[in-house]
């Protein structure tokens, strides 16, 4: 490298290079670039069982459904009966009214896209902490 020479002092400088030399970068990534291309046909892929919706062979004669549409606002029914307005303090209690002693009855909770999953969450754990024996999630069927 030659010397830069300072036109004040006379003196001999050096200057340090700035620079930051990238070909060994370059060549240490189209070594791997190589690597993953031959490598990538010889993995095998898992497969992945996902759960899918059943259908159910006949539907219960009684099902009562706890409809969240906000994180406060929740409703409750049985079967085709117009929905009642219900608190989440209050929702085991007429559940099990609803029930009629049978705890076998099914709950279904059917929430809005917006709500939280952790009100939904909430839901489910009082019902299962109180004692209700089947407690499930509606799904939307097709798409």
């Amino acid at each position: 490298m030659p010397a830069v020479v300072s036109r004040s002092s006379g003196r001999r400088s050096r200057r340090a290079m700035a620079e930051m030399n990238m070909v060994p970068f370059i060549d240490v990534m189209l070594v791997l670039l190589i690597i993953f291309m031959v490598s990538a046909p010889l993995i095998t892929t898992g497969v992945v069982d996902l759960p899918s919706v059943g259908k159910a062979a006949a539907r219960p004669s009684a099902v009562i459904e706890v409809l969240i549409e906000s994180d406060t606002g929740w409703r409750l029914r049985r079967n085709d009966d117009p929905p009642a307005d219900v608190s989440p303090a209050e929702l085991l209690a007429r559940v099990r009214t609803l029930q009629d002693g049978d705890a076998q009855v099914p709950v279904v909770i059917s929430a809005d896209k917006s709500v939280r999953y952790e009100t939904v969450v909430k839901a489910m754990d009082r019902l299962q902490r109180g004692g209700v024996a089947r407690v499930g999630l509606a799904v939307r069927q097709g798409g």
